[in-house]
């Protein structure tokens, strides 16, 4: 089951942190000089865990952790020394005025990506660097702080080196198994929903905003629980320390290890620190040698050191045949009644001087299986997407179930009950066919609680499309017109008020359309509310109780679909005569 396999792999993260702490506790004290590198490694693999968080959980690009690290060690040392703060009240100091400057930095650049959100990191880093060499008066400046103390905790002394170790040892395997528990949680799928397709993730219902925000305060909040251990455990802090170039080495250690899992921090880290110095045999030429290892490592393993053992010894297994309760849809059965799920009037949207949607009324009933369709470009998958939020309408109203969602954003939607599917294929490529299918089932206002619920759910709403037996499958290695049944299963977990499906056919050859026919009609037969656009017009004939049909975004015919098909305009603009006389 999915919820077994979590438990494993947060073993296994578990465990791998732990055999650094055994292995740590074996060599360091035996020599002070390997015992400050595994202080540095341990206290900089905290950092690294914080940006597999942001970068390679949510895909926010931030190239600024050295300033959090720096922000955490500053609040330990000038709380210590200048204020005499015993050294776990600083140290939660550096990890909150962390977590809230990482929550500002995420809110103030959630409209950026890519390039841009990496320059933004990158003048944060700097300004960080430039307040801490430059406020002379506040943070020593150049000359940094010295004679930071280390703690104690109760009657046990962290003063000595092999102490103070073992504390960041600690703390860094429970940092390590809190990222992996994340990842596997609800707001960790978020996360990933994000990295992987913003657009789908805010129509399952995920705030993407919050969650970005979230990630970044996270990511800051471990830099800065890093950046006071290792304050503690060098007792003396500057401000070059925590410059650009060490944001930099930070990242790498993420790449390399592996910066979708918790577990590759811990490996990245250990070899960036540990490599250099099993090369000072070869003198002058070792960091020659050391950035082409480097280099080979990343060009080799894209997905880092960890991405690649778990690509070739980790596989999944396919779900047991175990029964699950099925779908609640299929306790209802199909009938069309009077009642209005969803109301529009008015809509229009307009980019410049393009009406794409010009003043179309639609008017779903429910039960009913509702086709919206017309030429290319008459304005069809545009309505769809102001009906979802993901266009601000120009005028109109949108009202779900009698109540106004004009102005909710796509999540809120969502919550109301508003699933969709798309014409471009929107799956989060990077999770499994399950997990993808349980987002979908975690809809906030679903009647599912608690995790293996939700999992079970999921199940059934698989089972339901047939894709059981290719659940635990990563979504990208399925062919096209699974993704496409995929999509449709993430919909009906989250049990819709109204399914919209935007071209479901299109792609798919004649077997394949002959089976999305037979899904429609299972769909109809249990009273499930349908808005589809196709350019299919037989399976439009076989699914459709009502037409819509669009053209230059005006609506130009609406009613059943024999006398839509009659129409003159709509022969005229789309179907054509011959279609009209097979019709």
């Amino acid at each position: 089951m999915h919820t077994a396999s979590s438990r494993k792999n947060i073993l296994i993260a578990g465990g791998v942190a732990a055999l650094a702490v055994l292995g740590a506790a074996v060599v360091a004290p035996s020599d002070g000089y390997y015992l400050n590198i595994m202080m540095q490694a341990a206290t900089y693999t905290i950092a690294v865990a914080g940006l597999v968080i942001v970068l390679g959980y949510c895909g926010q690009i931030a190239l600024c952790q050295a300033a959090f690290l720096g922000i955490g060690a500053y609040c330990v040392a000038l709380g210590t020394v200048d204020y005499g703060l015993p050294f776990f009240v600083a140290l939660a100091i550096g990890v909150v005025v962390s977590g809230v400057t990482g929550i500002f930095l995420g809110f103030a650049t959630l409209r950026l990506g890519g390039h841009y959100l990496a320059m933004v990191t990158i003048g944060f880093q700097m300004i960080v660097t430039m307040v801490l060499t430059n406020w002379i008066g506040f943070t020593h400046g150049p000359d940094g702080i010295p004679g930071i103390p280390r703690p104690s905790l109760g009657l046990v002394d962290l003063k000595g080196g092999s102490v103070y170790l073992g504390l960041c040892l600690v703390v860094l395997v429970a940092v390590t198994v809190y990222a992996a528990l994340l990842k596997q949680s609800r707001l960790g799928r978020a996360m990933q929903a994000v990295r992987d397709n913003e657009i789908a993730a805010s129509t399952c219902g995920i705030n993407i905003f919050r969650t970005k925000t979230v990630a970044f305060g996270i990511c800051a909040a471990l830099g800065g629980l890093g950046g006071g251990l290792f304050a503690g455990a060098f007792s003396y802090i500057s401000p070059d320390q925590f410059t650009f170039n060490e944001a930099i080495v930070l990242l790498t250690m993420a790449l390399l290890g592996g910066v979708e899992s918790a577990i590759g921090a811990v490996i990245g880290t250990i070899l960036l620190v540990l490599l250099p110095e099993w090369l000072r045999f070869l003198r002058q030429a070792y960091l020659a040698v050391y950035g082409g290892a480097v280099i080979a490592i990343m060009i080799f393993m894209p997905r880092g050191v960890w991405g690649l053992v778990v690509g070739r010894f980790v596989k999944s297994r396919p779900l047991s045949d175990d029964a699950t309760a099925p779908l609640p849809l299929l306790a209802r059965t199909g009938e069309v009644s009077d009642t209005i799920v969803l109301d529009v009037t008015g809509l229009a949207k307009h980019f410049g001087g393009l009406k794409a949607v010009d003043g179309v009324d639609l008017a779903v009933r429910k039960g009913s299986v509702h086709a919206l369709i017309g030429p290319n470009g008459s304005g069809k998958t545009t309505m769809l997407n102001v009906i979802t939020g993901l266009y601000v309408a120009t005028a109109g109203r949108v009202r779900l179930g009698g109540r106004d969602i004009t102005e909710l954003p796509p999540h809120d939607r969502n919550r109301l009950g508003m699933c969709r599917t798309y014409q471009n294929i929107r799956v989060f490529r990077g999770l499994t066919v399950l997990e993808n299918v349980v987002i979908g089932a975690e809809r906030a206002g679903n009647d599912v609680s608690g995790t293996d619920a939700t999992v079970e759910r999921a199940i059934a709403a698989l089972d339901f499309v047939g894709l059981r037996q290719v659940a635990h499958l990563p979504v990208g290695d399925l062919p096209y017109g699974h993704q496409r049944y995929v999509e449709i299963a993430r919909a009906l977990a989250g049990s819709p008020e109204i399914l919209l499906l935007d071209e479901p056919a299109a792609g798919l050859n004649l077997t394949e359309k002959g089976e999305m026919a037979a899904l429609l009609k299972r769909l109809k037969g249990h009273g499930t509310t349908i808005v589809i656009i196709d350019h299919d017009m037989r399976l439009i004939e076989k699914v459709a109780d009502h037409i819509t049909v669009l053209n230059f975004g005006r609506r130009i015919a609406d009613g059943d679909p024999r006398s839509v098909f009659k129409h003159p305009e709509v022969v005229a603009a789309y179907l054509g005569e011959a279609r009209h006389e097979a019709a």
